[in-house]
């Protein structure tokens, strides 16, 4: 899509901006440009979005690996002090 000089000025309108004839002549190509490079990253997106589906589920099962309380007490035994199977801290309040 081109844009011509109306183009740029009804835009220029829009935002409020006064655009002379001038201006609106040097911006024409630029503004054209930046819409294509605009384009391509819009393409480039659309390709990796086919390639990667967003609906399959690449997330393994919860499922445990280790017995209860199979670690516990090589936990607790680094903690500086316990009561039983918690550790045991000072109050904060």
């Amino acid at each position: 899509m081109t844009l011509t000089k109306k183009d740029i000025q009804n835009l220029g309108s829009l935002a409020r901006i006064g655009i002379s004839e001038e201006e609106a002549e040097k911006l024409t190509p630029e503004i054209d440009s930046i819409l294509g490079y605009v384009g391509q990253i819009k393409d480039a997106v659309g390709d990796v979005e086919k390639r990667v589906s967003a609906h399959r589920n690449v997330m393994r099962e919860d499922i445990p690996t280790n017995e209860p309380r199979q670690y516990t007490e090589d936990v607790m035994s680094n903690a500086p002090s316990r009561e039983g199977d918690y550790l045991k801290v000072k109050k904060i309040l």
